[in-house]
């Protein structure tokens, strides 16, 4: 049965049994996410967490992607600081949660709309699927710990291609780099990814939580910490000449100058 949330609402939730389906319901958008629409989602995260009723999260976009990342025009007027934040405080909630998180991908997954999957369980990507993280084009940084995560799943020299160069790549790649359990026909992505829900729904809950913090025990304190690390970098990098030049070339449809700014100094 739907939540009393509104068709159109930014993130739109339905439970089915032990499985909450969780929405990013901005298709118009490309499902950009704006700092209102970060702390739904770890609110629901959060919700979902302590609820003795929900075993596993199940995550996918409306319409023809995943995610876009930022919504840059809500990203310029609410930049996030070095602490508190909506996006820190998804960040934290996908950190701490010890349920099974499935993703379901299709189309593109940009930015935030990648580094995100890095902490679900189970990703599946539709043939369609392509991903990018351009965080470095845009004068930023990385984030949702994936400066730590990436290096840590592929090696340096693949991480920094994807990171440093922000390369574009697609469905088939990334599940060779092991960010995508399994790729499918786009037809067939949610009702693969809601058949692998079921199956976790079904197990005991208490094993599958205590399986899930043992598999994490070794890297959360480190994802953590560099979370914290890429927030306090990322709050100077997006106030620098270069971000402003990066962001507005953006939103222009144009090419950045960054001749024409000073290199800022950000924390080491």
């Amino acid at each position: 049965m739907a939540t009393a949330a509104a068709a159109m609402d930014e993130i739109v939730t339905e439970r089915s049994g032990r499985i909450l389906r969780v929405e990013l319901n901005r298709p118009a958008r490309k499902n950009a996410m704006t700092g209102r629409m970060y702390a739904r989602l770890a609110q629901i995260l959060e919700q979902a967490a302590s609820d003795a009723d929900t075993r596993v999260v199940l995550l996918h976009g409306a319409g023809d992607c995943f995610s876009a990342g930022n919504d840059i025009e809500d990203f310029l007027k609410n930049p996030p600081g070095p602490g508190g934040s909506p996006q820190a405080q998804l960040m934290n909630a996908l950190v701490d949660f010890d349920k099974p998180l499935i993703a379901a991908v299709h189309g593109a997954a940009i930015g935030g709309g990648t580094t995100m999957l890095l902490h679900a369980d189970f990703v599946y990507a539709g043939e369609s699927a392509s991903f990018r993280m351009p965080f470095i084009d845009l004068a930023l940084v990385p984030e949702f710990g994936s400066s730590f995560s990436l290096p840590a799943r592929l090696g340096h020299v693949r991480a920094a291609e994807l990171i440093l160069l922000g390369v574009p790549f697609g469905a088939r790649r990334a599940a060779d780099l092991g960010i995508v359990t399994q790729v499918v026909a786009d037809q067939a992505l949610l009702t693969t990814a809601l058949e692998t829900a079921q199956k976790l729904a079904a197990k005991p809950a208490g094993a599958l939580q205590a399986g899930k913090r043992l598999l994490k025990q070794a890297f959360r304190e480190q994802t953590r910490a560099a979370v914290k690390a890429e927030n306090e970098v990322f709050s100077a990098q997006v106030r620098s000449d270069d971000a402003r030049e990066a962001l507005a070339a953006f939103l222009q449809k144009r090419r950045p100058d960054f001749g024409k700014t000073t290199p800022s100094a950000t924390p080491a």
